[in-house]
């Protein structure tokens, strides 16, 4: 019993280091306004996004636990690729973002006020609901799909039982969400700094747009060529 509680514990750290992983930085670095999210607002993006990661981690990596299955090679690099798309997604995203703001004089771009004028909290959107709780926990679920066939197998080669495997399963998952919402609460600190000066802020949007775009792109072409090597 003492094994099999420090085994879940074991998950659980694993699951805060696993929403520290590049590509999980990168998608929610592109979902985070310096400029226009608070302090909550941006800890709600990485609670959300871990949500999603959980959902998807639990619901695939739990049936594939109960049934004794693997996920088919084709399947998990097709989600790999999913996860590459995306990521160019919002890298291109962030980019057009600050080119439309570049070229707005009242978003503070050239010729503009040093201070932009006051808008809605988070994600640079006004509309509630989808527009900051739903796309990061969309991106959550797909980045949670990518990699709940490795968790299955993992947990189906070390541990005996139904009920230890969907134990870690929970508790890895539950590690994503508290690993990514630390994160980001420590992300919201540092950004009420950068957000004070509009040439910063524009300049870390820019670097994390496009990291995401070239991660996502070096994924791709990755997936891309295992999937045409089966």
């Amino acid at each position: 019993m003492t094994s099999l509680v420090a085994g879940w514990l074991f998950g659980l750290v694993l699951g805060m280091r696993h929403a520290c992983e590049p590509d999980h930085l990168a998608a929610v670095s592109t979902l985070i306004d310096a400029r226009r999210g608070g302090g909550k607002a941006t800890m709600a993006v990485g609670a959300f996004w871990g949500t999603g990661h959980a959902l998807a981690l639990l619901t695939v990596a739990g049936v594939l636990a109960l049934l004794r299955a693997r996920l088919p090679v084709s399947l998990s690099l097709a989600f790999e690729l999913m996860v590459a798309l995306m990521l160019m997604g919002l890298g291109a995203r962030a980019l057009l973002r600050e080119r439309r703001r570049w070229r707005d004089p009242a978003g503070g771009g050239a010729g503009g006020p040093s201070v932009e004028p006051r808008v809605a909290p988070l994600n640079g959107e006004a509309a509630p609901g989808w527009t900051w709780a739903g796309r990061p926990l969309l991106v959550g679920l797909v980045h949670g799909l990518a990699g709940s066939g490795a968790l299955a197998a993992l947990v189906m080669a070390n541990l005996p039982s139904l009920a230890a495997r969907l134990g870690y399963i929970a508790l890895f998952s539950l590690g994503s969400i508290v690993g990514m919402s630390a994160l980001t609460t420590f992300a919201a600190w540092q950004l009420t700094r950068v957000a004070r000066s509009l040439r910063l802020a524009r300049g870390l949007a820019i670097v994390t747009g496009s990291l995401s775009l070239g991660l996502g792109g070096w994924w791709g072409w990755a997936a891309t060529a295992s999937l045409l090597r089966l």
